[in-house]
């Protein structure tokens, strides 16, 4: 592990949030041993239970982050009634989190197709095939799905379907923690202002 991974470094002198989680992503990149861009997504239920479960960051800009799902999952329909979520990455390696929240867009059929194409064919497949979040009787009959739709896109490409596609987080706040001794750690916020830009606040751990 190197020095930078050991301390915090200068990140609470950051001006703005995306460039500081570009850095950490990346250092994530070279330290964790699975998944690096693994991410806790947190949505709300119709009856306005939390819900969360692990996804992978697809991609992300100074607009939001994005990920990829089944817009007819659990997820998928906890996000497209309340258009809020929350994201949690954390690279236990580096003693490093941070915690992203805001309103969520649909990503253009553009953005959803290019990404869909660079999916191994397996998984193209599988996103026609599972129903996903709904009641499976059994293996077979996923595997069964799976071989019928493997059998009619045998030759040529594999179109996206019209439930798949990406949601983006827009951020209003990241907020960054740095483990340091005594659990005296180390936590900046981001928040969005109404002009658009951020405004900075360092918290008590």
């Amino acid at each position: 592990m190197t020095e930078t991974a050991l301390t915090s470094g200068d990140f609470t002198t950051s001006r703005e949030p995306f460039a500081l989680f570009a850095a950490w992503l990346e250092d994530a990149g070279k330290s964790e041993p699975n998944d690096p861009n693994a991410v806790a997504l947190a949505t709300v239920d119709s009856d306005g239970l939390p819900d969360v479960r692990m996804v992978l960051l697809k991609g992300f800009d100074e607009h939001g982050f994005v990920f990829y799902t089944n817009f007819e999952s659990a997820k998928g329909q906890e996000i497209l009634s309340t258009m809020k979520a929350a994201m949690c990455f954390h690279w236990k390696s580096l003693r490093r989190q941070v915690r992203v929240r805001g309103p969520v867009e649909i990503v253009s059929d553009s953005e959803a197709d290019a990404y869909y194409a660079t999916r191994p064919r397996g998984s193209r497949i599988g996103a026609w095939a599972s129903k996903q979040s709904r009641p499976l009787e059994s293996r077979f009959a996923l595997e069964k799905a799976v071989a019928e739709y493997t059998a009619r896109y045998a030759i040529g490409d594999i179109p996206r379907p019209a439930h798949w596609s990406g949601f983006r987080i827009v951020p209003q706040s990241i907020e960054f923690w740095h483990d340091r001794p005594f659990r005296l750690h180390d936590r900046l916020v981001f928040t969005r202002a109404a002009d658009g830009n951020w405004e900075k606040t360092r918290l008590y751990p």
